[in-house]
């Protein structure tokens, strides 16, 4: 016995423009039937909360998928799968096109070569996957805004869950995180961590889906914004408080990724507070209120 539901939706070329569309939605459990082969002209992502089955490629080879887990289907990719006759599965999977497929598989959320991914937890992509299960609702005018916006949520949670990184993230990525603002090339921060500048890039490419040098720059930027729009701070002092010892390099550098020279950053987002910015990360399920002022 199976249970199986499903809804699938035509965005239009306008929607498609945005990036990334959703054209279906399905929640099944049970012992479904098996799918393909076949081949298709879209992704799809399979998330297999509990249970077990198999997937086999167009080569042949069978890989058993257990529970939770990921089977990537992408187009033009003969693939074959369905959950052991016996026990069944807990399936959910979202199809979903558009040009932004191809950033996000450069990036490595999308991963062709590894149609079968070992997942630590299922429950964000369940939300993720239940947030486009609502916005199926009959006459919503809201459908194809709500569900594209879901698969893109969809893919970080996939990329969160994934069981090769710890639950804390990836630890290489962390202590390039922390020390990010030494002034230290790609090779001595790879020396660090008792790896080679080859072996550092492969892990922070898994990771992160860019070099290290672009994963070390964009923490170095985005600190260097918060420094230039909280603070009086010479641009030469900001320059060396995220590792650039030559402040004319770093004005070059964020003004070619920026767009904008340093100076003129501030000045547009400028917003100097008297004792600083605060560190603590507001929840925006809870928001704070401002009270009414006493009399």
């Amino acid at each position: 016995m199976y249970h199986t539901w499903m809804r699938y939706f035509t965005p239009s070329p306008l929607h498609h423009r945005l990036g990334l569309v959703c054209l279906g939605v399905g929640l099944q459990h049970g012992s479904l039937p098996t799918v393909g082969p076949r081949t298709l002209d879209h992704h799809v992502a399979v998330v297999i909360s509990a249970g077990s089955g198999w997937y086999r490629a167009a080569d042949g080879r069978r890989t058993t998928v257990t529970g939770p887990a990921l089977i990537w289907l992408t187009p033009g990719v003969p693939h074959h799968y369905g959950p052991d006759p016996a026990a069944g599965w807990d399936e959910s999977f979202v199809d979903f096109t558009g040009p932004a497929t191809t950033t996000y598989t450069e990036l490595g959320y999308i991963e062709p070569d590894r149609p079968v991914v070992p997942l630590s937890d299922a429950a964000g992509a369940r939300t993720a996957v239940g947030k486009i299960a609502r916005a199926a609702r009959r006459g919503n005018p809201l459908l194809e805004v709500e569900t594209g916006a879901a698969v893109h949520e969809l893919l970080v949670a996939l990329r969160r869950a994934r069981a090769d990184l710890g639950p804390d993230g990836d630890p290489v990525l962390t202590a390039l995180a922390r020390d990010a603002f030494r002034p230290m090339s790609v090779a001595e921060h790879a020396a660090r961590h008792g790896m080679t500048p080859a072996e550092l890039r492969t892990a922070v490419r898994r990771g992160a889906g860019c070099s290290p040098k672009d994963y070390l720059l964009g923490i170095r930027l985005g600190r260097a914004k918060e420094l230039l729009a909280a603070t009086d701070l010479p641009v030469a002092a900001v320059a060396r408080r995220v590792g650039y010892e030559d402040p004319a390099y770093f004005s070059r550098l964020f003004t070619r990724r920026v767009g904008l020279a340093p100076v003129r950053f501030r000045e547009q987002q400028g917003r100097a507070v008297p004792g600083g910015w605060s560190t603590r990360v507001p929840d925006p399920e809870h928001p704070p209120t401002i009270g009414a002022r006493p009399t």
